[in-house]
C-alpha cells in the first residue's frame, strides 16, 4: 500500500505542475545571463520586416504561437483534450515503471495496461538493437517513449543506485522533459530524442567505449541525447535570426537553439533538484558538461568537430584513460546518434525522412506566407524529399559515419554505413519520378554549404 500511495502522489503531483507551469525567464544570480527560458505561452516573434505592430507594444511583431506552429488546423483546438490524454498517459507510464521495480500488479483491470506494458518490456530486452522501432515503441508506451526508455536505460546502468537519485525527482525530471518538447512538431519531438537515447545507447555499448567510459560519462551522455533537442521550436536558426526572435538576440545569433536547449535542461535539473544532493562543485562541472555535449550537436560547427576527429585518427593519438578525449568521443558519439536516420533500415529512415521534410517545407510555408525569404531545402516547390535526402547524406552524414568507423570499427558501423548505401541508392531511385525524369540526369552537385542549412534545420 505504501509504494502505491508514492506513485498516487506523483502522478497528481505531476499533473498539478503540468496545469500550472507557464513560460518563464530564469536567471543565474552569479552572472545575470538567461538560464533557460520555456515557450509554453504565446510566443511572439519580433521581426524587422515591417509586420504590422503589435497592439501591446511599439514593435513590429510576427505572432507565433510555437506550440501549435506545425499543428493541423483540424486540431488546433483539441489542445485541452490532447493534454488530458497526455496526463492520462501518465498514469500507465507509472503502471510500466513498476516492472522496472519488480512490483506485481493486483488489480484486474490493468490487463489491457499489462499487455501494453508487456509488449514494452519484451522492446526493452532489445533496446541494444540497432533495428529498434522506436514509432512502435511510442505506441506501445501511449507517448510516453522518452521517458519510459531513458528510465530504463538509467536503471540498466545502475546510475539511479550509484548517483543516489531520488526516484521521484528522476521521474519528475523525465516526465517534465517529455512534456517541453513541442509534439506537434513533426520532427523535432520527444519520439526524436528517444530514438537519439536508444541510439547513444547503442554507441556506449561499443567495446572501445564500454571499458573505458566512467559512470558519470554514461551518465551525461544519456542526459544530453534526451533533452538535446529541449523546446525545439520547428524552425531552424536562419529563421529565429531573421525574425529577431528574442532567443536569437539572447545567445547574439550563435548557436542559438543549441543553447537554448541546454539551458532549458539545466533548468529542469534545478527545477526539480534532481541533482540537489551533489556537491555544488560537481553540479556546476556536470552541467557545464552536459552544455558541451548539447552544443556540439549545432551543425554550423560539423568541419570543426569532424576535422578535429580526423585529426586525431590520423596522428592515433586519441587516449580514452584521458578526460578530454572522452568526452570528446561523447561529443562525437551524440553527434552521431542526432543525425543517424540515415543510417536505420529502410522502414525506419524512410519514416524520418517524411518528417524531417515536412517540418522544413512547413517552415518554408510560414516564411512564403509572411513574405519571408526562404530558407534553402525549406521550398516545397523547388525540392522533394529525395533531393533533401540525398544532399544531406552525400555532404554531411557520409563524411562523419566514415571517421566514427574509423574510430570503432565494428559490426554496429559496418551495419550503419551498409544502411546508409542502401538507403541513398533508394532515394536515388526515387528521383526520376518527383522531379518527372528529365532527359539528362543533372551532374552532381559540387560539396558547398548549401548542405549545411539542412543539418541546421534538424540540429
Amino acid at each position: 500500500m505504501g509504494i502505491a500511495l508514492i506513485w498516487s502522489v506523483i502522478a497528481i503531483l505531476v499533473r498539478w505542475i503540468f496545469y500550472k507551469r507557464r513560460g518563464a525567464i530564469s536567471y543565474d544570480s552569479s552572472d545575470q545571463t538567461a538560464l533557460y527560458i520555456r515557450m509554453l505561452g504565446d510566443v511572439r516573434v519580433r521581426s524587422q520586416v515591417g509586420f504590422e505592430p503589435d497592439r501591446r507594444g511599439s514593435h513590429p511583431y510576427l505572432g507565433i504561437d510555437f506550440r501549435t506552429l506545425h499543428a493541423h488546423a483540424e486540431s488546433t483546438g483539441s489542445i485541452p483534450a490532447r493534454r488530458i490524454r497526455r496526463l492520462f498517459s501518465f498514469q500507465r507510464h507509472l503502471l510500466s515503471s513498476r516492472f522496472l521495480r519488480g512490483a506485481p500488479h493486483l488489480n484486474p483491470l490493468h490487463i489491457l495496461d499489462e499487455d501494453y506494458c508487456g509488449q514494452a518490456k519484451c522492446m526493452l530486452e532489445k533496446v541494444g538493437s540497432w533495428n529498434f522501432d522506436i514509432f512502435l515503441f511510442d505506441r506501445l508506451t501511449n507517448g510516453n517513449s522518452l521517458v519510459t526508455l531513458t528510465l530504463y536505460l538509467l536503471s540498466h546502468y545502475g546510475l539511479i543506485e550509484l548517483f543516489q537519485l531520488d526516484m521521484v525527482k528522476v521521474h519528475c525530471f523525465l516526465v517534465l522533459v517529455q512534456e517541453d518538447y513541442h509534439n506537434h512538431n513533426p520532427y523535432h519531438n520527444a519520439v526524436h530524442a528517444a530514438d537519439v537515447t536508444q541510439a547513444m545507447h547503442c554507441y556506449l555499448k561499443e567495446p572501445k567505449l564500454a571499458k573505458s567510459l566512467t559512470s558519470c560519462d554514461i551518465l551525461l551522455g544519456l542526459l544530453a541525447a534526451a533533452t538535446h533537442d529541449l523546446d525545439h521550436p520547428g524552425v531552424n536558426q536562419p529563421f529565429l535570426i531573421k525574425t529577431n526572435h528574442y532567443l536569437a538576440v539572447l545567445y547574439r545569433n550563435t548557436s542559438v537553439l543549441e543553447n537554448h536547449h541546454w539551458r532549458s535542461a539545466v533548468g529542469l535539473l534545478r527545477e526539480t533538484e534532481l541533482l540537489s544532493h551533489l556537491p555544488a562543485e560537481d553540479r556546476l562541472t556536470m552541467e557545464r558538461q552536459l552544455g558541451s555535449l548539447i552544443l556540439a550537436t549545432d551543425i554550423s560547427r560539423q568541419n570543426e568537430y569532424l576535422s578535429k576527429f580526423r585529426t586525431h585518427l590520423d596522428q592515433e593519438d586519441l587516449c580514452l584513460g584521458n578526460a578530454s578525449h572522452r568526452h570528446f568521443i561523447l561529443q562525437m558519439a551524440l553527434k552521431c546518434a542526432d543525425i543517424c536516420n540515415p543510417c536505420r533500415p529502410w522502414e525506419l529512415s524512410k519514416q524520418w525522412s517524411e518528417k524531417v521534410t515536412e517540418e522544413f517545407f512547413h517552415q518554408g510555408d510560414i516564411e512564403k506566407k509572411h513574405k519571408l525569404e526562404v530558407s534553402p531545402l525549406c521550398d516545397s516547390e523547388n525540392n522533394s524529399i529525395a533531393d533533401v535526402q540525398i544532399g544531406f547524406m552525400t555532404y554531411v552524414v557520409e563524411p562523419l559515419f566514415a571517421e566514427w568507423a574509423r574510430f570503432s570499427d565494428t559490426r554496429l558501423s559496418q551495419t550503419m554505413l551498409g544502411h546508409l548505401c542502401l538507403n541513398k541508392a533508394s532515394w536515388n531511385a526515387m528521383q526520376p519520378e518527383a522531379s518527372g525524369s528529365s532527359e539528362e540526369p543533372e551532374s552532381e552537385p559540387e560539396p558547398s554549404s548549401r548542405a549545411l542549412p539542412q543539418g541546421s534545420l534538424q540540429s
